[in-house]
């Protein structure tokens, strides 16, 4: 299929061909028939990719920060890796779009293949089919085939006779304004209008104009202002009461005259700019205790006198679609909001909005002035940066000839066929920031290994990573990779809650894995894979505890054992060597200090479900350090964790006991100083005593002069680790780290959330999974 995309770098626009994307979890896949293409934040998006890097820099200080954080706290090659990521990236454009359903996830009820929807959200984007969330889609009223006969039938029963219905394309175009429909429907609400009310509209570009024709239809007077004398014209013939320019003298008193000396009930800001003008206009048409919108980009810093405050002004700011944006149990999870507490949802928001266009309620035809196909769709960005001529709503019209899209796509050829056969075969599944900053970069291009396949979920970071790295084809279902025969070795760097099945399931087709942290989510998951890797066959679990998946031919001989390695790369750090071999053999007292910092309570990484939370997705980097330098296995654990709002445990302090008489303590904070380094590592043992500093520096104190070891920049190991692993892989050895100490560090794991949940030491054993 084909999608368009640009390269931030040089904000060029391409259409390209990408893999299908993947169909998670509540989520349906849909075939695009027609994209709008919001001129305003699209326009705003590609200009600034066409910036130097100079000027890309000044528009986005915020990143430009973020970058400097990581210079100083990881250096000059990890950040420049993390610019590179983002500059090289194909990015996806678009976000409001109207097609058909092809495919759906088995968690989703209540729509069928064939359904017409119409979808918004950073999902629906320019390309021919997408994968979209099931709350950030909504049905059509009136689906294609059962037009005429339904609405017909509607009318017959309620004995009315709605508005003059749109043409069938007609609607399909007007249905693709479904996101900025919502977003002009949540500022009215917000808005609060009541019938015979007067509302100002300050900006009348597209968003604006709907917002006008919305009001209309909902019996509220409109006034428009705007700088563009063609955009007051087109708003005064088809939605406004009265249109004025922004520059017209005595602006103010033509408004008062307008609305009868009263003032604007509420004024809805529609504009985008820099300035303080249209915020401070707003406090000049609005009536005393009127209330201002803020639904365009503009700066909130108003004159305080003489409008606001002696009005008692209410301000207020209206969120994109509406209630359930941003949020991800609802836009993610599909976990919609109870009616009786949230009237007006964003999927809400939508359902409306397409109602009252099939219903003939609203006409939103006039507003679609330009119409391209998908591979003109570059030049429709032109027209836009460059005002060549006027324009409105622009939309983007697909094929639908019905062809059938692959999963995967080639990108580049194979290596001969005796290079492959005595190569490591690479598969990669997930791809995401972490994974292009440490793990691909540190895969030898040469040596005997062949990069064949990436997975990743969206169909633009698929083909981006494939180009970028050099893999033989890209694509968005993992089954390419984990039943691909000539695959013999995985790397699995996708979300958290992935990684269990995945490790299963490529263990059972006999393929070496590299998981990055953590190993699985829940005992169970766990156990299954310590059978996998046990080569029992008998207890190994088969296809039938898997849906849908089906049993591959081994892609390694059965004499050979699948290596199973875990991303914990801090015992590779080129400073854990000298520091193992400074303390010896134990016991041990260790101490880890992990100024881990706070995370977002919305972050995948907090969701119980999908992340796992802070304990299992990174407090076992902190075991299996402890277990790495003890050389011993933990026999019991004990925790404690401050209280939080949500519930997170992420600030806690974990005791761990050893086999060999070793204790270990792990201080997890996620409420220190940003400004204090991350880990600090202290182990004391026979009368001396070594300091890790960050993995910058070395401390040994005990028998002398301390000695001390800085390097340059920090080095956590990742290249070394991945060196290790595939060096296992192709000379068929042992993996590099001992599987047992992979299942203990789990099993401590899961001991520290039991012993938080208990309050007491909770002993480790096989029986504890």
């Amino acid at each position: 299929m084909e999608q368009l995309v640009q390269k931030l770098k040089s904000g060029v626009l391409h259409v390209v061909e990408v893999p299908r994307p993947a169909t998670g979890r509540q989520m349906l896949l849909v075939r695009n028939f027609y994209s709008l293409i919001s001129s305003g934040t699209e326009g705003s998006t590609v200009r600034a990719a066409r910036e130097s890097l100079l000027g890309k820099a000044r528009a986005r200080p915020q990143q430009v920060k973020q970058v400097w954080d990581v210079l100083r706290r990881q250096g000059p090659r990890i950040a420049y890796r993390a610019v590179m990521k983002k500059l090289d990236a194909w990015s996806p454009l678009g976000y409001s779009s109207v097609g058909e359903v092809i495919d759906f996830a088995p968690d989703v009820t209540g729509v069928e293949v064939g359904d017409l929807v119409a979808c918004g959200g950073l999902s629906a984007c320019h390309a021919e089919v997408t994968a979209v969330p099931v709350n950030l889609c909504v049905r059509l009223p009136l689906q294609y085939g059962a037009w005429d006969t339904d609405r017909a039938q509607g009318e017959e029963e309620t004995g009315t006779k709605a508005g003059k219905p749109p043409e069938r394309e007609q609607y399909l175009k007007m249905a693709a304004y479904n996101t900025l429909g919502a977003i002009a429907m949540q500022a009215v609400r917000q808005a609060d209008l009541h019938l015979g009310e007067t509302c100002g509209v300050i900006g009348l570009g597209l968003l604006g104009q709907l917002v006008c024709l919305l009001l209309k239809a909902s019996g509220v007077r409109v006034l428009g202002v705007d700088v563009n004398p063609a955009m007051t014209a087109l708003a005064g013939q088809h939605c406004a009461d009265a249109v004025f320019l922004t520059g017209d003298n005595g602006l103010e008193d033509r408004i008062a005259r307008f609305t009868r000396g009263i003032g604007c009930d509420a004024v809805i800001i529609a504009a985008g700019s820099d300035s303080l003008q249209p915020i401070n206009l707003a406090g000049a048409m609005a009536r005393k205790r009127g209330t201002v919108v803020v639904l365009g980009s503009v700066p909130t810093g108003f004159d305080r006198d003489p409008h606001y405050y002696r009005k008692e002004l209410q301000l207020r700011m209206s969120c994109s679609y509406g209630p359930g944006r941003y949020d991800p149990e609802y836009e993610e999870k599909g976990r919609d909001y109870p009616a009786g507490y949230v009237r007006w949802t964003e999927n809400r928001n939508m359902q409306a909005f397409q109602e009252l266009i099939a219903a003939g309620k609203i006409d939103l035809s006039h507003l679609t002035t330009h119409v391209f196909k998908l591979e003109d769709a570059p030049g429709a960005y032109d027209l836009i940066l460059k005002k060549s001529e006027p324009f409105v709503g622009i939309l983007i019209e697909y094929d639908r000839n019905g062809k059938q899209e692959t999963h995967a796509i080639r990108v580049k050829s194979p290596p001969s066929g005796a290079l492959a056969r005595s190569a490591v075969n690479v598969g990669f599944i997930g791809a995401g920031s972490y994974a292009q900053s440490h793990l691909l970069p540190n895969i030898p291009r040469t040596g005997g290994v062949v990069l064949k396949g990436v997975v990743t979920s969206t169909s633009a970071s698929a083909r981006t990573v494939a180009e970028r790295f050099g893999f033989e084809f890209c694509t968005g279902d993992a089954e390419d990779v984990l039943g691909n025969e000539e695959i013999d070795t995985v790397f699995i760097a996708s979300r958290h809650d992935s990684h269990g099945k995945y490790v299963i399931r490529a263990l059972e087709a006999g393929k070496h894995v590299f998981v990055e942290k953590p190993l699985c989510l829940t005992p169970e998951e766990l156990l299954r894979i310590e059978r996998c890797l046990s080569g029992n066959n008998r207890e190994r679990p088969g296809p039938e505890d898997q849906p849908g998946v089906s049993a591959p031919a081994p892609s390694l001989p059965l004499s050979v054992s699948p290596i199973l390695m875990v991303g914990f790369n801090r015992r590779f750090a080129a400073l854990s060597k000298p520091l193992k071999a400074a303390v010896g053999t134990g016991p041990h007292a260790v101490l880890y200090r992990v100024n881990a910092g706070a995370i977002p309570p919305d972050s995948w990484i907090q969701d119980r479900e999908a992340g796992g939370g802070r304990i299992l997705g990174e407090v076992c980097h902190f075991i299996d350090y402890l277990t790495f330098i003890t050389g011993s296995m933990p026999i019991a654990v004990h925790a404690a964790a401050m209280d939080d709002p949500f519930g997170h445990q992420d600030t806690l302090s974990v005791s761990l006991r050893y086999n060999d008489g070793s204790i270990g303590s792990i201080q997890y904070f996620a409420n220190g100083s940003r400004e204090l380094s991350k880990e600090y590592v202290e182990v004391h043992t026979h009368g001396q005593t070594v300091v890790l500093k960050d993995f910058r520096e070395m401390e040994i104190y005990g028998g002398g002069k301390p000695y001390r070891k800085k390097m340059l920049s920090q080095d956590k190991g990742q290249k070394e680790e991945v060196r290790c692993f595939l060096e296992a892989a192709r000379n068929r050895c042992a993996a590099p780290i001992p599987a047992e100490e992979l299942f203990s560090t789990s099993r401590a794991c899961f001991g520290v959330l039991e012993s938080l949940r208990t309050a007491s030491e909770v002993r480790l054993t096989r029986e504890f999974t």
